[in-house]
């Protein structure tokens, strides 16, 4: 039916760069915000960053100036730019998409990207 798909995720040096992709198929009408998670071993899930349809973003206090969301409407695709990257930064990235689909309107998840910043 509907399926998001995270890429990009690696292992970098702290200091380095990183750029996660998510790109969402399948019966979709029409998807509303898009936003990137992550989370790190022991921990809970916590928001990243998201942007609205018409580009309006929201970032977390940990990675404002440093992480860049951004999306390509034609696409169904959401980004995250990640410079200065610290080993803090380690986790499993997530991305979700609030859309509309043949089911109704629903919140999807991808499966998961890790990322690793070794210092």
């Amino acid at each position: 039916q509907v399926q998001l798909v995270e890429s990009g995720g690696g292992l970098v040096q702290a200091g380095g760069s990183l750029r996660l992709s998510c790109a969402a198929s399948g019966s979709i009408l029409s998807i509303n915000a898009m936003g990137w998670y992550r989370q790190a071993p022991g921990k809970q899930r916590e928001p990243l960053a998201t942007i609205t349809y018409g580009g309006s973003t929201n970032y977390a206090s940990s990675v404002k100036g440093r992480f860049t969301i951004s999306r390509d409407n034609n696409q169904n695709t959401v980004y995250l730019q990640m410079n200065r990257l610290n080993p803090e930064d380690s986790g499993v990235y997530y991305c979700n998409a609030d859309l509309y689909s043949s089911l109704g309107r629903l919140t999807h998840w991808g499966q998961g990207t890790q990322v690793t910043v070794s210092s």
